[in-house]
């Protein structure tokens, strides 16, 4: 994806720009929006991640030594 908005600013502004301004432009900005939609893509959870609904939150002394934090000292959620 990098490689592809750096392509996209390097041919805007080294060959396009000659022929049209606005579409160098456009270019860049196409090459701006791609960075951020792939980290928001490429960090989205999988559906079966239910890290909001991760027991250990609701286990006071998780981080005691010797406790064991894949079984929390509560009830099971029903």
């Amino acid at each position: 994806m990098m490689g592809v908005c750096l392509g996209l600013f390097v041919l805007a502004w080294g060959v396009v720009r000659f022929w049209s301004v606005p579409a160098a432009i456009g270019m860049c900005v196409l090459a701006m929006v791609i960075p951020p939609l792939a980290a928001v893509f490429a960090n989205k959870r999988d559906p079966d991640d239910d890290w909001w609904n991760d027991p250990r939150w609701d286990d006071p002394g998780w981080n005691r030594p010797g406790h064991d934090r894949d079984h929390p000292d509560h009830e099971p959620r029903g």
